[in-house]
């Protein structure tokens, strides 16, 4: 398991312009299976993406294709855990 937290490196006006690309990836990954739940961070300096991917090299293929990533909009910190404890049996379904 992982999650992404996404920096912006650019004014807001520049991430706007990226912001339905970047939504369309997201939906990409959502439809595999790759991600879990993502958003904006509040107040508006980034995002978050929490991911399963079997390793850090499949991350890093997803990651990639990242329109934010890709136009330099974002910078990207990982951090990879392994759930251990749950708030209920549907929710450890999913994240496992």
């Amino acid at each position: 398991m992982f999650i992404a937290i996404l920096t912006y490196k650019k004014p807001l006006s520049e991430v706007d312009r990226f912001l339905v690309a970047h939504r369309e990836y997201l939906a990409k990954h959502y439809a595999a299976g790759d991600f879990i739940a993502s958003g904006p961070q509040t107040p508006r300096i980034g995002g978050v993406i929490m991911m399963k991917a079997d390793n850090r090299e499949t991350l890093n293929a997803i990651i990639v294709e990242d329109p934010f990533h890709i136009n330099g909009i974002a910078d990207y910190q990982i951090v990879e855990f392994t759930p251990t404890m749950f708030a209920n049996d549907s929710l450890k379904s999913i994240l496992e």
